[in-house]
């Protein structure tokens, strides 16, 4: 093999499969990259056998073959070269020359039969949006995914497609995140992917137009053009969601969000993960009013707002809500209450492309 490519997009390239690379595993081939020539352009293969990154771009290519460069120090050796372009060689042996300017190494590489093949789709449907859609979608939604293995199946987002609506979907079980867009596929799809995998994915569709998504009973592919992921998905049951939003409000409430978030983290400053406490807010008519105490002392702030039925008092974790309105992407949004142990719901003032759950804390008498 031997190929000679730019050395900004080759970096790039490697950048975005190191992002599936597993930095140790039992099986050798697997800690590194899979470089194939052919035509006129170069592929580079990332694996872990939970999800795999292929990333192509165009090259001179003198000799067509393939072979696995140990990931890391490939990676070390492309970052630092400082030459427009690179040519990397591979003997019937596997060691590999990577030549740029006056800077040559020579490093020994693997068999590219070593290398695992990755997942067959087989029988796939798929549905085509805007990256920068998919992205929003899952950027407001992944902070509600839960960290504990505790159920598997909530370490990732639901993704529900139904008479042209996509949601997606997470909880954690203390909050739910929910985004809904508008797409032009029609058929109904259900399926949960992990968010190791989506948290992956935003970094690979910066830039890119277009997403085309494939997904079969086990395995799912995201396409951006000159790279490509594909990845596990969850198996299990996914928490009813529709059952957890409350259907009715007796307090409705509209605020600044920026105004709200800055009067959350005032008053939060005197609670950390060693000083717990709830976070006391009381919804009155023109005023949100918040308090908490610990052993470190009292705090209190309060702003503005449109309340609209019953006057209410509850309890939160102010980290909960701090992320809830953190990712929100409008400047007003509404606070929606049925009673102070009920589930507080997050909305924009119009529409209904996002809804974020928030469960409350019991409060003390004080």
């Amino acid at each position: 093999m031997k190929v000679t490519c730019n050395s900004t997009l080759l970096n790039q390239s490697l950048a975005s499969v190191m992002l599936s690379v597993a930095p140790k595993s039992t099986l050798l081939a697997l800690e590194g990259v899979l470089v194939r020539a052919a035509g006129s352009e170069i592929s580079l293969v990332g694996y872990n056998l939970e999800m795999g990154i292929t990333t192509t771009l165009s090259a001179r290519v003198s000799e067509e073959g393939e072979v696995i460069i140990p990931a890391k120090v490939f990676s070390d050796i492309v970052r630092k070269i400082e030459s427009e372009d690179i040519t990397i060689e591979a003997d019937d042996r596997c060691l590999v020359r990577i030549i740029g300017g006056v800077s040559e190494f020579t490093i020994l590489g693997m068999n590219a039969e070593e290398f695992p093949d990755l997942p067959s789709l087989g029988e796939a449907a798929g549905f085509q949006m805007p990256a920068e859609t998919l992205s929003s979608m899952i950027s407001m939604t992944r902070y509600a995914i839960a960290t504990s293995d505790m159920k598997p199946v909530q370490t990732g987002c639901l993704f529900e497609l139904e008479n042209g609506d996509l949601t997606v979907v997470a909880v954690d079980g203390f909050r739910l995140a929910l985004r809904k867009e508008k797409v032009t596929h029609r058929e109904e799809l259900r399926f949960i992917v992990p968010g190791k995998t989506l948290g992956e994915l935003l970094k690979l569709m910066v830039g890119a137009e277009t997403v085309a998504v494939e997904v079969s009973q086990k395995h799912i592919l995201f396409d951006m053009g000159s790279c490509t992921l594909i990845s596990r998905l969850l198996e299990g049951e996914f928490l009813d969601y529709r059952v957890a939003i409350p259907k009715d409000s007796t307090t409705s409430v509209v605020v600044n969000t920026r105004a709200l978030t800055s009067s959350i983290e005032r008053t939060g400053l005197l609670i950390s993960d060693r000083l717990r406490s709830p976070l006391r807010v009381d919804f009155t008519e023109n005023l949100i009013k918040m308090s908490s105490s610990t052993s470190l002392g009292k705090a209190y702030d309060e702003c503005c707002c449109s309340t609209t039925g019953n006057f209410l008092e509850m309890g939160f974790n102010n980290r909960f809500l701090l992320d809830a309105l953190r990712n929100v992407d409008c400047d007003m949004v509404r606070l929606e209450m049925v009673g102070p142990l009920s589930p507080m719901k997050v909305l924009p003032l119009e529409g209904d492309h996002f809804l974020f759950l928030v469960l409350p804390m019991r409060l003390k008498a004080e």
